[in-house]
C-alpha cells in the first residue's frame, strides 16, 4: 500500500507491504515494538538506528503527533486514493472568509490586541491567554477586518471557545 507521509508539511512518499518499508522508492529496514507494557512509547528501528517515539492523534483521519527522540513532528499519513480524494473535495468547497480565532485550550484572556474594525494581517496576534501558567499569544491565521470581539480581558475561556471573528 502506497501513502503520502506529510511531515511538518514536507510530503514523503512510504510504501508497505509484503517487500519491507520503502521511502522515496529505497527500502529501508524498519521495525516497530513497545518499550515497556502499559507505557505509550514505542521503539522504532530504522536501518539499525533506535529511536523512542511517543504518537498522540490529533483531529482529523490520519493527523499524528509524534515526538521522536524529543523532537515533536505533525504528521498526516494517507494512502494515496483517500488524499487524491480529500484534493478533490477541497477543491470544490467554496471558502466562507477568514476563520474566527478560537482557543486552543482553556485559559484567562490577559489582553486583547484589536479592536472591531481593525484591518489585521495573517500572523498578527490578537488575544493573549494564560493557560497553566504561561501566556500564549493567538495570532491570526489570514488577512482580515475585525468583526466581533467576543471575550474581554479577564474572561475565562474553555477550548473551542469563539474569541475574535474576522470578516
Amino acid at each position: 500500500m502506497r501513502y503520502v507521509v506529510s511531515v511538518n508539511g514536507e510530503d514523503h512518499a512510504v510504501t508497505l507491504g509484503g517487500g519491507g518499508v520503502s521511502h522515496a522508492g529505497a527500502p529501508v529496514a524498519a521495525h516497530l515494538e513497545g518499550a515497556r507494557p502499559g507505557t505509550p512509547i514505542r521503539l522504532l528501528t530504522l536501518d539499525g538506528k533506535v529511536h523512542s517515539v511517543l504518537a498522540r492523534r490529533e483531529g482529523g483521519r490520519g493527523r499524528y503527533t509524534l515526538w521522536i527522540d524529543g523532537y515533536r513532528y505533525e504528521v498526516e499519513a494517507l494512502d494515496e486514493r483517500t488524499r487524491a480524494i480529500r484534493a478533490l473535495s477541497i477543491d470544490t468547497e467554496k471558502s466562507a472568509g477568514p476563520a474566527p480565532l478560537v482557543a486552543p485550550m482553556p485559559g484567562l484572556v490577559v489582553r486583547i490586541g484589536v479592536q472591531v474594525g481593525d484591518a489585521v494581517t495573517a500572523g498578527q496576534a490578537l488575544v493573549s491567554i494564560e493557560a497553566m501558567k504561561m501566556e500564549n499569544e493567538l495570532r491570526s491565521k489570514s488577512a482580515g477586518t475585525v468583526k466581533a470581539i467576543r471575550v474581554s480581558a479577564g474572561t475565562a475561556v474553555e477550548k473551542g471557545t469563539i474569541l475574535v471573528e474576522l470578516e
